[in-house]
């Protein structure tokens, strides 16, 4: 039976929105709470950046380690032969996704005459070619655009994506476009003519990001093939966003027509939803919006009387899942006393109290004193005071850590 897989995208998409962004060891964080969430992949940057390198060879260096596995990390790549090339000079990357446009609008008018339908093809099967020729160990394609591609030539791109190899195609709602009928329908003819697995990239500019995703995938899932959805925490991404991730599980497990199918891949777990959510809106200084679905402050607050009855009397009155599903129901604790932190500008002795708050010791003077100064980096690197799970994860991991936050440029 094919199922439906989560690839998230917040470290990729996300990351480039306009006026937000995550510094590198904020990502990790991320990568490390997908991974504990049982998401299958995370698109965890740009590999061909020189700036993303030690940040991604830190990752991967985690992986080696077990602290994120089994998540599958994957670099994002231009469809074409040089980036992929870098990437294999400045990582040790084995996963790829690799994206070119497909749109007549973006052929006459992003690539200004330089490609045509034949060319866009031949580039992106070199591309695959020289991925794999680097030892790649899956590689997916993207169709930029493809929700305003001619319907012909996508299947023709998409039946080239799977003989050159690749593992799966990226169907890309660049700019939010279609509806649930139009990608259902689209998805599964593509599915049904060329057998290839599809993975939905859904933006949210008319509001139906999740809708979209979920009934894309249901059109691959209907053809036979597995299908793959990308997601953002928080719905964060380029514009007015992508797919959240915590509402597509949830449309998934209890949407009427999902919830009793069982398509989403088992591991995913719910219950990291309002970890994940809470640390992302930390880390991009975005709260989350108050009627977000699961994660809002909103989401399971009753003040008129009849619903307030209604959910005293059976919450499944008034509510479609329960909270402690989400992770949710400890109340949120602050110190009102005298709170001790460590950053930029701390030193040993505050910052020995917040370990020893968190039940942390040092196994020498030496390990504290070069905690200290990863920890004074980590708030310099941020520009946060240092969230609970990064303290961790630094006295954990401090040759990573360091890797993570060094830039050379």
């Amino acid at each position: 039976m094919p199922k439906i897989y989560l690839i998230d995208v917040t470290n990729r998409d996300g990351v480039q929105t306009s006026r937000i962004g995550l510094a590198k060891l904020q990502k990790t964080m991320l990568n490390i709470m997908l991974n504990d969430m049982g998401v299958y992949q995370s698109e965890l940057g740009f590999p061909f950046t020189r700036h993303e390198a030690n940040y991604i060879n830190a990752n991967l260096e985690l992986q080696e380690k077990g602290v994120l596995k089994p998540i599958i990390l994957e670099g994002w790549c231009r469809g074409i032969v040089k980036d992929v090339q870098e990437a294999f000079k400045h990582t040790t990357i084995k996963n790829f996704n690799l994206s070119i446009s497909t749109s007549d609008q973006m052929i006459a008018n992003k690539f200004k005459g330089k490609l045509d339908r034949d060319s866009i093809i031949a580039e992106m099967t070199e591309a695959v070619q020289a991925a794999r020729e680097g030892g790649a160990q899956t590689v997916g394609v993207n169709s930029e655009d493809a929700s305003r591609t001619d319907m012909g030539y996508l299947v023709r791109f998409a039946k080239a994506v799977k003989d050159s190899g690749a593992d799966r195609m990226r169907y890309c709602d660049t700019l939010g476009y279609d509806d649930p009928k139009t990608i259902y329908d689209r998805i599964n003819h593509i599915a049904k003519e060329v057998g290839i697995p599809i993975e939905m990239h859904c933006h949210n500019d008319l509001g139906m990001a999740v809708a979209n995703s979920v009934m894309g995938a249901k059109g691959a899932i209907d053809a036979g093939v597995d299908a793959f959805i990308n997601t953002t925490v928080n719905g964060v991404g380029e514009r007015a966003g992508n797919a959240d991730l915590v509402s597509t599980i949830l449309a998934l497990r209890y949407s009427s027509g999902f919830r009793d199918l069982n398509l989403l891949d088992e591991r995913v777990d719910l219950s990291q939803a309002w970890r994940i959510s809470k640390y992302a809106s930390h880390a991009f200084g975005l709260p989350i919006p108050i009627n977000q679905p699961g994660v809002g402050a909103n989401a399971f607050a009753h003040e008129s009387g009849i619903h307030a009855d209604g959910a005293l009397k059976d919450r499944k009155n008034y509510e479609l899942y329960d909270y402690e599903e989400l992770g949710r129901g400890e109340p949120d604790i602050f110190d009102t006393g005298r709170v001790i932190t460590t950053g930029e500008y701390g030193g040993i002795r505050g910052f020995l109290k917040v370990y020893e708050d968190l039940g942390i010791q040092f196994e020498s003077s030496e390990a504290a004193s070069r905690g200290l100064e990863l920890c004074q980096y980590a708030n310099l690197h941020t520009g946060k005071p240092l969230h609970e799970e990064e303290l961790r994860f630094i006295a954990a991991y401090p040759e990573q850590a360091a890797k993570i936050m060094t830039v050379t440029p």
